[in-house]
């Protein structure tokens, strides 16, 4: 599981996939929380963010 830190900043690396820019137009530096999360945004595929997942305190 990887957690991200700003939503903001994974949409940012989730956007620019979906423009078709490369990852290199990673603007954050290599190995700060920042440059995870634009990189998590990047290569997370749609499908994987509609899997359900329970609420707190609820099982599937």
């Amino acid at each position: 599981m990887t957690v991200v830190a700003s939503n903001e900043i994974w949409l940012e690396g989730s956007t620019a996939r979906t423009e078709g820019q490369p990852v290199s137009a990673n603007p954050y530096p290599a190995g700060s929380q920042e440059s995870a999360d634009w990189l998590a945004g990047y290569t997370t595929l749609e499908a994987e963010q509609l899997v359900a997942s329970p609420d707190a305190g609820e099982t599937l």
